[in-house]
């Protein structure tokens, strides 16, 4: 299966072959994982929301353009840029119903504190410093960070999926890295540097150096 594209493998779910679809999970799963977390500022709350964009994709799956299809890299690009913005619209929609039950709640709910992981960062100290920078922060910085740093998206990937200008992604990672300073700049200032695609190349440099750590 990993050598198929996946246009191939959208087709061969169309028709029925259930490994087909299997394997686009598989592909896909960890990075979007990634993005929903992010978002709802929860390590442990985003299984539900993949899920549901899997369904999404089995149910009604996207069809792929005429310029897209043919090209391996280009049909994962634009299946992978698919459903990280159904996972983005799912995820704003369980922030927004977690809101209204916390409004109803408000009066008899105790005080609740929440703590997860990184699972897949293998430095202690490095994914406790990430995870406590990332949870205080506002949850569009959040947002295209993971993207930027663990979901290794470029700039242009990451405003498709947010829908936002390529400025606004860039001036979103610039403020959540300069935020994040306190947490990670020891990382940083020792992390080899990475290339990463910007205009912005002390934001990029800031970015290379923690995803090398977290490779």
């Amino acid at each position: 299966m990993e050598d198929r594209s996946d246009g191939d493998l959208l087709c061969a779910w169309q028709a029925g072959e259930t490994e087909a679809f299997e394997a686009l999970v598989q592909r896909n799963q960890a990075a979007l994982l990634r993005h929903a977390q992010a978002l709802l500022g929860d390590w442990r709350g985003g299984e539900d929301v993949v899920q549901d964009a899997f369904l999404r994709l089995a149910q009604k799956p996207p069809n792929l353009p005429d310029d897209v299809r043919g090209d391996p890299a280009a049909e994962r690009s634009f299946l992978s840029s698919w459903l990280h913005r159904v996972t983005r619209n799912l995820a704003l929609d369980t922030m927004r119903s977690e809101k209204r039950r916390k409004r109803r709640e408000k009066a008899v709910a105790s005080n609740e504190t929440t703590s997860g992981g990184l699972a897949d960062i293998e430095a202690e100290d490095t994914r406790q410093a990430v995870e406590r920078g990332l949870e205080r922060l506002p949850s569009e910085q959040r947002e295209v960070l993971v993207l930027r740093l663990l979901g290794e998206r470029s700039y242009k990937e990451i405003a498709q999926i947010t829908g936002k200008k390529i400025g606004t992604v860039g001036w979103l990672i610039s403020a959540g890295l300069k935020a994040l300073s306190s947490d990670l700049s020891p990382l940083l200032a020792s992390a080899p540097l990475a290339p990463a695609m910007s205009t912005n190349p002390s934001t990029d440099t800031q970015a290379g150096g923690l995803q090398e750590r977290l490779s």
